[in-house]
């Protein structure tokens, strides 16, 4: 792998940590739970497979497998999720080596793009939940490869106007 092309890999890895926990931040406890019905993932199962897949693309620098068990807590699940992204990216910073006949190109199309999917799911999810995400735009947000932890900015540039926002927020916005 390229300098460039693990820089870029980085950078994936914090804009997946950063629009995660735009999806996740300020929801109620219950929403860990949340069921929209038809065999969907619940947020909190959202996550833990995030983290198996990330898992699963770590596997081609150190071999093996990885399956997580569920943890008690969406939290929890959380914490491991960012674990999980902070080693890869070590793993990639490191220059470690891949397996042989495995790009770049292709832990981003797998796996990577894979989990980039479920933080848009549980966005959705928390629209359909009845507490939706304010949007923003990402080209300006505050996306930095060496922070992959929790601890995400607010966004630098929300969208001022939200028209489908809940009735709640649009008066919290304007007092």
């Amino acid at each position: 792998m390229t300098n460039n092309e693990r820089n870029l890999l980085r950078h994936f890895l914090a804009a997946l940590a950063y629009r995660t926990q735009k999806a996740l931040r300020d929801a109620p406890p219950e929403f860990a739970e949340f069921d929209p019905g038809n065999q969907v993932r619940s947020p909190k199962e959202l996550v833990r497979h995030m983290t198996s897949v990330l898992g699963y693309a770590r596997t081609y620098f150190v071999g093996g497998q990885y399956r997580p068990a569920p943890l008690p807590s969406l939290q929890e699940e959380i914490v491991r999720f960012h674990e999980m992204l902070e080693s890869l990216s070590a793993h990639i910073m490191n220059g470690d080596p891949i397996a042989e006949q495995t790009t770049a190109e292709q832990l981003l199309q797998g796996p990577l793009s894979d989990a980039m999917t479920h933080a848009g799911q549980i966005a959705m999810l928390r629209r359909l939940a009845g507490m939706p995400v304010p949007p923003e735009n990402f080209i300006v947000a505050d996306i930095d490869k060496e922070r992959l932890g929790i601890d995400q900015p607010a966004p630098a540039s929300p969208d001022k106007e939200w028209p489908e926002a809940p009735l709640d927020w649009k008066t919290i916005d304007a007092g």
